[in-house]
């Protein structure tokens, strides 16, 4: 059930739209989906979790702010699609997607699983793919897509080959969609964030350090000129941008908030 109040803080950037977030449960995608829903949006909360959904919707609800929990697994067609469904029933249109849910893979050619291979793009392409496609029967003119990929789809990470490739899918399938939906002025925009600390990054961290999230952490930090890792209050100000028609001559951008990491 959606609390139809409205937010009480924010500039209300989205004032009036609608807009579905997936992985919208934790890290990036709840950022988010709390700062959209600040900013005026409606949000449809999209996560493989219900009870992680659930969470997101009661931090909007509790702030005034309008969401609708959703439980979908982005590969699967058929969840995504009755999920897009019930956003446009209960709030009558749709504005904005954001294809945040994702997930790691790690292993180099030589040693990764064949099975962690298919769920990475599964999960990561696929999921951007059926999302979308499922969204642009009710996207129309002045509506927005954004893609969530990473650093590690511009640059080698090493033992990261799945997870690489599945990034470099996603922004090269963003160019694609750019060109094909401009005519129907949908924009589509991808992120290619540095390392965020969430709960997804935190195994990467510690596979970095043997095992000590420490040690990663500093390994990590290194990469970096800025001098710390990203919050995702940084990338939800992104997505915000993108969303909004601020950034209404935008289209096909790869948009890097990595903290000077690929400037190097």
């Amino acid at each position: 059930m959606s609390d139809t109040s409205e937010p009480t803080t924010g500039s209300h950037r989205l004032a009036g739209k609608v807009a579905i977030i997936t992985g919208g449960g934790s890290g990036i995608g709840q950022a988010t989906a709390v700062r959209f829903a600040a900013e005026g949006a409606a949000v449809g909360v999209l996560d493989r979790s219900s009870e992680a959904a659930a969470s997101t919707v009661k931090l909007i609800a509790a702030a005034g702010g309008r969401s609708l929990a959703l439980t979908a697994d982005v590969s699967a067609a058929a969840e995504v699609g009755a999920a897009v469904e019930a956003v446009v029933a209960e709030f009558g249109r749709l504005d904005v997607l954001y294809n945040n849910a994702g997930v790691d893979s790690r292993g180099s050619v030589l040693v990764a699983e064949e099975a962690d291979w298919d769920r990475c793009f599964a999960v990561n392409v696929k999921g951007t793919f059926l999302t979308s496609q499922a969204a642009l029967r009710h996207l129309g003119q002045g509506a927005s897509i954004i893609n969530q990929a990473s650093v590690a789809g511009l640059v080698g990470v090493m033992n990261f080959a799945a997870y690489c490739a599945a990034k470099g899918a996603v922004i090269a399938l963003t160019r694609s969609m750019a060109v094909d939906l401009a005519a129907r002025g949908v924009r589509v925009n991808v992120i290619c964030p540095g390392t965020v600390y969430t709960p997804l990054m935190e195994p990467m961290l510690r596979a970095r350090g043997d095992g000590d999230l420490e040690a990663g952490l500093a390994k990590t930090l290194v990469k970096y000129p800025i001098g710390r890792l990203g919050d995702p209050s940084d990338i939800a100000n992104v997505a915000l941008f993108l969303a909004s028609d601020e950034a209404a001559f935008m289209t096909g951008s790869v948009v890097t908030p990595d903290g000077g990491m690929t400037a190097q």
